[in-house]
């Protein structure tokens, strides 16, 4: 299945209040930022570089393969919703990434509540792009 990555770019005031409150990841190999099926510890929010995001079914087969541009916010609907990771993130190396640990985000979105609008456009975005591979397979 298919899914344009642009899905996942969140705009540039949320993206620069998220990384006030975020530490640098340099990757000078290939990282794995979390797996699929995990509890989501952070938020990670792509800054240049490549990060390919997976999700396989219980078989072993890879279902989804997106490659994610920078400005993308990986993990979020799992940070939202309190539940495991619904796909895998590996950055490639030389990717640049910032990570918003989870008190941090929740934090942030006690404090400025409005930014939970910006969060749920690229909620939004992310299902609207599944919607349509859906109707392409």
């Amino acid at each position: 299945m298919k899914m344009e990555p642009s899905a996942f770019v969140a705009d540039s005031e949320l993206i620069q209040a998220l990384e006030k409150h975020s530490t640098a990841i340099a990757c000078d190999d290939d990282r794995v930022l979390f797996h699929q099926g995990e509890i989501p510890v952070g938020l990670y929010i792509l800054d240049q570089g490549e990060t390919t995001l997976t999700m396989t079914a219980p078989s072993g087969e890879q279902i989804i393969s997106i490659q994610v541009q920078a400005g993308s916010l990986l993990g979020l609907s799992g940070l939202v919703s309190d539940a495991p990771y619904t796909l895998s993130a590996v950055a490639r190396g030389g990717a640049h990434l910032s990570f918003v640990p989870r008190d941090e985000f929740s934090s942030l979105m006690q404090t400025e509540p409005q930014l939970a609008f910006k969060m749920l456009e690229v909620l939004a975005a992310e299902l609207r792009a599944a919607r349509r591979a859906l109707t392409n397979l």
